[in-house]
């Protein structure tokens, strides 16, 4: 049995390969660049492990044996969920792993672009001495209000980062309830449209669906308060670029700071690698050395759970069963 690895941005493979060849399995890595590439890998496989690569649902079509689709992660944007559904295919995440890492850059890039971190630092490195900005710009967090999408696992533990800062804390999310997010010491707020007008910064820490790709566009930003703060470490696509970098060109948003972006990477002559009131980080705000080996493990043991015939946890895709008669060599 074999299981495959689509792409990966770590050294090796090593840790996969103990925890897949105890079980039994052989363990092939790639770095699949194309569609083409995709499904002549997945073709024969009897699990398929995923980071960025698009699986898309010609991909998932080509999959004659595959028992799960695992994906090294929280979100699933890169899977196409209903084909993998359609041929009884699980797909499975992995939801509880850089949790505290990524709320910690989320503050991280908070008080970097309150407290003018980077715009300081760059002066300096240029001879230059005294303050770049003015007085305005120079923000505490008691005086602000800050505005929280989503209230999961990470949304949560960005609240319980920031309240001791003396800030107003605001949480959007239309599953949690008002009482949970009450509990934990914010305010829950019904729109996010009321989230917006009234959010000095503004957080985003959900997933990208259809109802979240480009929530952050020109009328949303509109709505934001002049010299409002974006702050993204969930995903690129949630926001739309263009109209991102016509609100910090114009000085509407104060500053921006982003773990994610869409595209990605970012070319290197964007107006984002340029803009001084923007704060870039390369898609690493879930790293340590604790979340990546977690990562890695958890996806292992999914991918060896599945080939054992078992359903894994962790299923995103409302399939509830072992896929039931794969096809056969």
């Amino acid at each position: 049995m074999k299981v495959v690895v689509t792409d990966y941005t770590f050294p090796d493979l090593a840790m996969e390969e103990a925890i897949i060849s105890s079980a039994g399995c052989e363990l092939i890595g790639r770095q699949c660049a194309t569609e083409a590439d995709l499904i002549s890998l997945v073709a024969d496989a009897d699990c398929v492990i995923t980071q960025f690569a698009k699986v898309n649902a010609n991909v998932i079509a080509a999959m004659n044996k595959a028992s799960a689709i695992v994906r090294y992660g929280i979100g699933v944007d890169n899977v196409d969920l209903e084909a993998a559904r359609s041929h009884g295919i699980p797909v499975c995440n992995i939801p509880d792993y850089c949790i505290d890492e990524v709320a910690d850059h989320t503050l991280a890039f908070i008080l970097g672009a309150t407290r003018q971190v980077v715009t300081h630092t760059v002066n300096l490195r240029n001879g230059e001495w005294g303050t770049k900005v003015p007085a305005s710009a120079m923000k505490a967090l008691r005086d602000l209000t800050v505005g929280v999408v989503g209230f999961g696992r990470i949304g949560r533990e960005v609240v319980r980062r920031l309240l001791p800062f003396k800030c107003k804390v605001l949480v959007f999310d239309p599953i949690a309830s008002v009482a949970e997010i009450n509990a934990a010491g914010a305010t829950a707020i019904d729109s996010t449209e009321a989230l917006f007008s009234q959010s000095d910064v503004l957080t985003l820490h959900c997933p990208s669906n259809a109802q979240t790709r480009k929530m952050i566009n020109a009328a949303a930003i509109a709505k934001l308060p002049s010299g409002a703060i974006l702050i993204n470490v969930a995903r690129g696509d949630l926001v739309d670029t263009d109209a991102l970098v016509d609100a910090l060109k114009s000085g509407h948003l104060g500053a921006a700071a982003l773990d994610v972006c869409d595209p990605e990477p970012i070319p290197a002559d964007h107006a984002l690698r340029k803009l001084p009131n923007v704060i870039l980080a390369p898609h690493i705000a879930s790293t340590s050395p604790t979340a990546v080996r977690k990562l890695r493990e958890t996806a292992a043991t999914l991918a060896a759970t599945a080939i054992g015939k078992k359903l894994p946890p962790n299923v995103v895709n409302g399939v509830t069963a072992p896929r039931a008669h794969p096809r056969p060599d």
